[in-house]
């Protein structure tokens, strides 16, 4: 699913750390329903760009938009509310809540949160923990984990933690999900899961996806347009096949005339 508008936009963006520059004067946009890949060399600026795009560092120069909203330096909870969501290449999941408890955390400003409203208004905390439950139970069901559905998410598999914190983002309103790194570490038939998952929700629900991945099979299967950095700026913009064929993405990796497979990335 695509569309022509731009639902994120970022403009001469800079982050320095000393006298580094770890993003440097990086501009880019990524279109609306979307798939957009991000892959690069060790260093060069991919989870410092997400981190300033989800409000987890400010950047010293240049701006993130948003639908045209200046989003700038605006801090991750409040991005959250907005429908712009981050996932971890190491999975932040709550270890001693089952994988259902898990889903039904998600959802901020639930009544029950607070202790008087537990107290005075029951019947409210009630009706609104079983909606949130049956919204879980969905996610587990189009994610396939219903039967892991009452297991402690401490005793998944690195994959199946990555199933989770996808599930996560579909607990909400997501309009933008940043995925970092979400094959890491996962065996092949897990990841032909999450891929499908992708798929399905950014073909199904309209889900626009941003995605740092090294996997080049895993890209080219789910990305498109591909975004190619390096020293902290885009070096190449452009379908999966055409980047593996790039001399300047080629030589930004490896630094000989060799392609890009899933090996040497």
């Amino acid at each position: 699913m695509q569309s022509d508008s731009n639902i994120l936009q970022i403009d001469n963006l800079s982050r320095y750390f000393g006298g580094l520059a770890a993003v440097n004067d990086c501009s880019l946009k990524i279109k609306k329903g979307s798939i957009t890949g991000i892959i690069g060399p060790n260093g060069s600026g991919k989870t410092t760009l997400f981190n300033l795009i989800a409000g987890n560092l400010k950047p010293s120069e240049g701006k993130v938009l948003f639908y045209n909203e200046d989003i700038t330096s605006v801090p991750s909870y409040e991005l959250f509310s907005k429908g712009i969501l981050r996932t971890f290449q190491i999975a932040h999941e709550f270890t001693n809540l089952t994988v259902l408890e898990n889903l039904m955390m998600v959802p901020g400003n639930q009544s029950g949160e607070k202790l008087i409203n537990a107290l005075l208004k029951p019947g409210i905390v009630k009706k609104e923990e079983t909606k949130v439950k049956e919204k879980a139970l969905e996610v587990i069901n189009f994610l396939n984990l219903k039967h892991l559905s009452n297991e402690l998410a401490g005793n998944l598999s690195g994959g199946q933690k990555k199933l989770l914190e996808l599930g996560r983002t579909m607990m909400v309103d997501a309009k933008l999900v940043l995925l970092d790194e979400v094959g890491a570490g996962v065996n092949r038939t897990l990841l032909k899961e999450i891929g499908t998952a992708i798929l399905r929700l950014n073909k199904e629900k309209g889900y626009t996806f941003c995605m740092i991945e090294h996997d080049m099979d895993f890209i080219s299967r789910l990305c498109n347009p591909v975004i190619v950095m390096a020293e902290g700026s885009v070096l190449f913009e452009g379908k999966a096949e055409e980047v593996k064929k790039n001399e300047k993405v080629i030589e930004s990796y490896l630094g000989r005339g060799t392609k890009i497979t899933k090996g040497n990335n």
